[in-house]
């Protein structure tokens, strides 16, 4: 058996090597190292495959979210709610604006923004809801669409998880993630779904007007040199990153679907297990592109079975260990821990096992066998 990875880029880059290769020599012949034209290509490639109107990218998956938030003009002191169970990247640039984080808690079984949290968080200072499609897996978007509706908020999607993800509404008509809301933001870190060889992001949007801001934030508020019509930053995806990017978009697709074939062959094994809870699927199977494969493990010693795999040679991770509201940074004297009650029993139960295009039937044998045992 091969070594087991949490995330094997080696052995991806291997069966696309000579693309790859032949995509970043463009790139070196050409020069055009900032802007160039595999830059345009990835965005035109990627608008025509979300079905989105712009794709504008950036440097990396944070720069993509606060820039989403500039474009949308929010001031200091206004309210955005996100949840309290994620990446600190996602409050991190809430503060980082001067803005309000509201953090609430999420649902059990998808590990997504509670709706009802939602509603209990919302005051007139309330300007926009950041839902997170978190581990890859689509967040309720039509009852966050409503509420926004109702109370005339803005819907950021943080899509930094689940790109190719569909949204399956109760009509049965899906969508991408990435393309309900306002706006949304992607990271393109190596080990995401669709990863490059460094840092890079984007952002997508269907109205006119905000494309045209954001363009000009991630230039120096530039649209013509040496003219800065905004405050901008500078954030943009260089060639060689999207060089990349061009060889791996058209294997997006299959590259979801070995992960969700993956989790399938995870969740079969610890079917039934008393002490292990599986990812939950809302709406059909493309509702999760499975970045992460999480299970609980209830009544039973989570750590020492993190100790066990890693004896084994076997990798995992705990995604998240600290709920958002609990660190340092952002802890407020606003926050209640009887509103957090399922993210901070999440915290104690949660497991991430490997979970990458590149495994193979032995590996996920070994690994659930191994968790089995320890259970056992």
């Amino acid at each position: 058996m091969k070594k087991i990875q949490m995330v094997d880029l080696k052995g991806q880059y291997e069966s696309i090597k000579d693309t790859v290769n032949t995509s970043i020599q463009e790139v070196l012949d050409n020069t055009a190292y900032i802007n160039g034209p595999q830059v345009h290509k990835f965005q035109k490639d990627l608008e025509q495959y979300l079905g989105a109107k712009h794709v504008i990218p950036c440097a990396n998956g944070t720069d993509a979210l606060q820039i989403a938030m500039m474009g949308l003009g929010l001031k200091p002191g206004d309210e955005v709610i996100t949840a309290d169970f994620t990446f600190a990247a996602t409050v991190e640039v809430i503060a980082l604006l001067q803005l309000t984080p509201v953090l609430v808690d999420v649902d059990a079984d998808t590990y997504n923004i509670s709706i009802d949290a939602i509603k209990k968080a919302i005051t007139p200072k309330t300007k926009a809801i950041v839902p997170v499609h978190l581990f890859g897996q689509a967040a309720n978007m039509e009852a966050i669409l409503a509420i926004a509706k109702e109370h005339n908020l803005y819907v950021i999607e943080d899509n930094a998880q689940a790109i190719g993800a569909d949204y399956t509404y109760a009509d049965g008509s899906k969508k991408k993630v990435g393309v309900i809301g306002d706006v949304a933001s992607t990271s393109f870190f190596p080990s995401k779904n669709l990863g490059c060889y460094g840092d890079g992001g984007a952002i997508f949007t269907n109205d006119d007007a905000l494309a045209h801001t954001l363009r000009g934030i991630v230039n120096h508020g530039m649209y013509e040199r040496y003219h800065h019509d905004v405050v901008g930053v500078n954030s943009r995806l260089d060639s060689i990153q999207a060089a990349v990017l061009n060889a791996k978009l058209p294997l997006l697709d299959g590259y979801n679907q070995a992960r969700q074939q993956a989790a399938a062959k995870y969740s079969a094994a610890f079917a039934g297990h008393t002490n292990i809870v599986t990812p939950v699927i809302t709406g059909t199977i493309d509702s999760h592109v499975f970045h992460q494969y999480v299970l609980r493990i209830l009544n039973a010693d989570r750590d020492g079975l993190m100790k066990h795999l890693l004896d084994k040679g076997i990798p995992c991770a705990i995604y998240y260990p600290i709920p958002l509201h609990s660190q340092k940074a952002y802890a407020d004297a606003r926050y209640n821990e009887a509103d957090f009650p399922v993210t901070n029993q999440l915290v104690k139960e949660v497991i991430a096992l490997p979970m990458h295009t590149e495994l193979d039937d032995e590996q996920i044998k070994f690994i659930t066998d191994s968790v089995i045992e320890f259970l056992a």
